[in-house]
């Protein structure tokens, strides 16, 4: 099976990329891209582990992006993370994330919550700060009872704490994941808070900034959601890409491998040229 859209602790998720290695063999994983976000800190170790349990790794990468208003994600297969170009778009993101993190701080300090970028870099650790574990610090100070709940009341769009970013436009995200040999795959087009008619103007917009290819699997998904994708996909000439989007355990709809077969007539992403473990 291939599950092309994961998550170690060298981002926001829960595992080791050790971890992640050994849970997706666990789960009957064949082929897994470790895909963290404006990361690749944890594709060598990655790699070592995927050869010890047998697992065939794809070096991944999923880059924050601008779509309108709003903020996409897309990710980078079969990169080759020594690229210079890619080096310099990660420290570009990661600078863009630090901001980020220093104006949520100051605005959640403003609501009488004092320490948050000491406490949420604490959580992080060695990877990079994100929203994850602000909320997890909200969490831990017992403000909220979950992340869910800090993102609802606090880090939410429109709520108190909410940093709107411009991250770059998708033609030079792409760009990025071409220079550094990768295909470009628009992440969970369904996860977008959009009508289907501007979903299907995003994917348009996707395919002109020389996209290759589409999430038509996310995780679980509702009956029919996958053989939607996959018409818009054929519809645009977009490759198909699955993936769990796995981030931690306790979430099984996100589970590494927990997920259907693409619908027939789909052109698989590791079908393409481009595609390389």
């Amino acid at each position: 099976m291939f599950d092309l859209h994961s998550h170690s602790h060298c981002s926001d998720g829960i595992l080791s990329p050790e971890a992640l290695m050994s849970r997706a063999k666990a789960q009957g994983v064949h082929t897994l891209a470790l895909t963290d976000h404006d990361t690749v800190a944890g594709v060598a170790r990655a790699r070592v582990a995927a050869a010890a349990e047998g697992l065939t790794l794809v070096a991944g990468i999923e880059f924050s992006s601008q779509w309108g208003r709003g903020g996409v994600h897309i990710v980078g297969l079969s990169i080759d993370t020594d690229s210079a170009p890619l080096q310099a778009a990660i420290e570009r993101q990661q600078a863009a994330r630090a901001s980020r993190a220093e104006a949520i701080a100051e605005r959640l300090g403003r609501l009488g919550i004092p320490g948050a970028l000491e406490g949420a870099s604490a959580l992080a650790g060695e990877a990079h700060l994100g929203r994850p574990h602000f909320a997890q610090f909200l969490v831990d100070r017992g403000l909220v009872k979950d992340q869910n709940a800090a993102f609802k009341k606090y880090l939410g769009a429109g709520k108190p704490a909410d940093v709107r970013f411009q991250w770059p436009d998708m033609p030079t995200v792409v760009n990025w994941i071409h220079q550094a040999g990768g295909l470009a795959v628009l992440a969970h087009p369904k996860k977008y808070p959009l009508t289907r008619t501007k979903m299907c103007a995003l994917v348009s917009d996707f395919v002109e900034a020389g996209g290759d290819a589409m999430e038509i699997i996310s995780g679980q998904q509702p009956s029919g959601t996958a053989e939607d994708l996959a018409r818009i996909a054929a519809r645009e000439g977009l490759a198909a890409s699955c993936g769990s989007d796995f981030h931690r355990p306790e979430a099984p709809w996100q589970e590494l491998g927990n997920f259907g077969p693409l619908p027939p007539g789909c052109r698989p992403v590791w079908e393409l040229p481009g595609f390389a473990a």
